[in-house]
């Protein structure tokens, strides 16, 4: 890099670090890509690699009928990095984009590592970079950097956190008692484990007698609804698990023809299948109680767990105090926040949040201004609820319908009265809307090269995706 060039520098090499620097050097812009692993290693990660997931493999559900459907085309329309690398590297998962996770990793490491205009910066961030900068240091930011965010901006950080499910080796499952399919008869991409009221009671008994994660005396300890642990949504009640994750709506135990009293499912974590996570199993139980419990499940008696679930505490910012729509701080318009940090919850948001405050870092270095996307689109959506969400008891956001506008109502039938439409009539068109919204600001507003991106339409679209 040579002392004129423009140049932005990143902090943070996870999901929306990645992106950010990709997206920057996409429009000729050099970035300096700071990260601390594999110097200082957290809690949560495993290795050095960029875009490592540390809880579940699935970015979200897929086709018409989802909100993380439509940002997914929207990222895939400007070619983003990170769901393209998802597409390259994905595994069977129903209705859901879920991929081989340490393939993910080296797929996003590659593309980084690769790129002309990008300059890795191994080593700790404790204070917010000079000149123009994207913060997406993650749910793990160090307490340092946090502080200086907090003189920076003015506003107090917050926290949760955040947990990861067991993953178990697929030898050591029983067919003979789990079996593969998808709910309502979709495709066989889940292995179902079968309890009896008898099996569940049992299981739940155990469940409430585990210890579980004890925090710091200084911690006060909250949970993101999104990824609340097996043993918080426990504490609610007996039924809430079998009402939730254990949700038995829709499989047909082939032994019996009937629902079971409950499931508990497993998803495909590798490319190759050998290894399988417990779906809306995260958990911070210690490793001996984690066995026992999960050795509870019907047809996981003799579970191998290839890694066990771990809990750490996810950092972000009062998102409506500090950041405008542009990802941009108030306090100081040339750093841009992206990712946990910036309030979002989810890889697909992560990613998404990355990319925008990369592309507007980069036009700030450009002598542009940066832009926000349209309300109608789902990344539009997403950062405006940021920017001008009630500040108080602010938390987490991931994409859902309601961030965006809805459909003109229809006109009045012969009686007068106004028909609501139902899910089915009204995503779908508000998929199409807000996607060709984006393209059109993409393309002409914003100056991108843009490709319609071809949108999976898996026959169980209508139907919810289990986290």
């Amino acid at each position: 890099m040579t002392a004129s060039s423009p140049t932005i520098t990143v902090v943070g090499a996870g999901l929306a670090g990645s992106e950010a620097a990709l997206a920057a050097a996409r429009l000729g812009v050099r970035v300096r890509l700071l990260e601390m692993r594999p110097v200082k290693m957290t809690p949560a990660h495993r290795t050095g690699n960029f875009a490592e997931l540390v809880c579940s493999t699935s970015l979200g559900g897929e086709g018409e009928m989802q909100a993380k459907g439509l940002l997914q085309a929207e990222l895939r329309s400007v070619g983003g990095a990170i769901v393209g690398a998802a597409d390259g590297s994905r595994v069977p998962a129903g209705n859901a984009l879920a991929v081989d996770r340490d393939e993910f990793s080296a797929r996003v490491t590659q593309a980084v590592r690769e790129h002309p205009l990008i300059e890795v910066v191994p080593g700790e961030v404790e204070t917010v970079p000079e000149g123009i900068a994207v913060i997406a240091t993650g749910p793990l930011t160090s307490d340092a950097l946090a502080s200086d965010l907090m003189r920076l901006t003015g506003s107090e950080r917050l926290s949760f956190y955040d947990a990861a499910a067991p993953v178990i080796a697929f030898d050591s499952i029983n067919l003979d008692v789990a079996w593969r399919a998808g709910r309502y008869e979709q495709s066989a991409d889940y292995i179902n484990c079968p309890f009896t009221k008898e099996e569940y009671l049992r299981f739940f008994e155990a469940l409430e007698q585990a210890r579980a994660h004890t925090p710091h005396d200084w911690e006060k300890l909250e949970f993101f609804e999104g990824c609340m642990p097996i043993e918080e949504i426990a504490r609610r009640g007996v039924d809430t698990p079998r009402f939730g994750p254990m949700s038995p709506k829709g499989l047909d135990d082939p032994r019996t023809g009937r629902w079971p009293y409950a499931v508990a499912q497993l998803r495909q974590e590798d490319r190759e299948g050998r290894m399988w996570s417990l779906v809306g199993f995260q958990t911070g139980l210690k490793w001996g109680d984690q066995k026992a419990v999960v050795q509870l499940i019907p047809g996981l008696k003799n579970a191998e767990i290839v890694r066990y679930g771990v809990m750490h505490r996810n950092t972000y910012l009062n998102a409506p105090e500090v950041l405008d729509s542009t990802l941009g701080l108030r306090a100081d318009p040339t750093k841009f926040v992206a990712g946990v940090l910036a309030g979002t919850e989810g890889y697909l948001e992560s990613a998404a949040t990355g990319w925008l405050a990369g592309t507007n870092a980069a036009r700030l270095t450009l002598g542009l201004a940066p832009l926000t996307p349209p309300a109608e689109s789902m990344l539009g959506g997403l950062t405006r609820y940021l920017a001008s969400a009630n500040p108080k008891g602010f938390q987490p956001m991931n994409v859902n319908w309601a961030l965006v506008p809805e459909l003109p109502a229809p006109e009045p039938g012969p009686n007068g009265k106004v028909r609501k439409l139902g899910k089915r009539e009204k995503r779908p068109p508000m998929f199409r809307r807000g996607l060709a919204a984006f393209m059109a600001w993409a393309g002409e507003e914003a100056g991108l090269s843009v490709t319609p991106p071809a949108v999976p339409q898996p026959e169980e679209d209508a139907l919810p995706v289990l986290r």
